[in-house]
């Protein structure tokens, strides 16, 4: 598998100019407040529909939960993209045992509460418009290969222009309080509901 590179020196630099595209590019990105509980890892999982999805929760965990940032892409954007591997992105460089060892790896990033990791369920890019989530069966298999505790957190970021040239970016964030029992079924019910309510609220904006 691709594993994620360390470099300050490149990554200081990119903590700047990721801030610097959004502030370019955006007429405003807003996100609501979160709380960190510093004794866990996070898991986020989020909506991916843009070439800024990684880099829109990269802000905010510089921002808001300052842990150790890493983000699950595949092979194909890891190798196209290179400066990926110095702000914590990884990859499967194979099929078969190389997608479950780099799950196995996820679940040992999670197993470190000073760790964030982000996953994005739908696997691929979809329309910032769609009705619902997908969830492939990737997602479940990375959470039980920790042991550790962890904060799973729901992410959904929207986008409209209204009245501005410039687009504004909103990103709902939602702890999930998590069931005893966490299946892909009951994740994936949970997280619709928040993206949901995340639709809902960004259609109120243009009242």
């Amino acid at each position: 598998m691709y594993h994620p590179r360390k470099n300050k020196l490149i990554y200081r630099f990119f903590c700047w100019y990721i801030q610097y595209l959004i502030d370019k590019d955006f007429d405003a990105f807003n996100y609501n407040n979160l709380k960190p509980n510093q004794d866990a890892s996070i898991l986020i999982l989020a909506n991916h529909f843009s070439w800024w999805d990684g880099f829109f929760i990269f802000y905010i965990n510089k921002k808001l939960f300052k842990k150790n940032f890493h983000v699950l892409v595949n092979e194909e954007n890891f190798k196209k993209v290179g400066f990926l591997k110095y702000v914590g992105a990884f990859a499967a460089e194979h099929k078969g045992k190389d997608i479950i060892d780099m799950l196995s790896y996820a679940g040992k990033l999670l197993d470190d509460a000073n760790n964030l990791v982000l996953v994005f369920p739908q696997g691929k890019l979809y329309s910032n418009h769609v009705k619902g989530i997908t969830f492939e069966k990737g997602v479940m298999q990375m959470i039980k290969a920790s042991t550790k505790k962890i904060d799973i957190i729901f992410s959904t970021t929207l986008i409209d222009y209204f009245a501005k040239r410039k687009p504004t970016a909103n990103t709902y964030l939602q702890k999930w309080e998590t069931e005893e029992y966490v299946s892909l079924q009951l994740l994936k019910s949970a997280y619709n509901k928040h993206y949901e309510q995340a639709v809902s609220k960004q259609t109120k904006l243009e009242e």
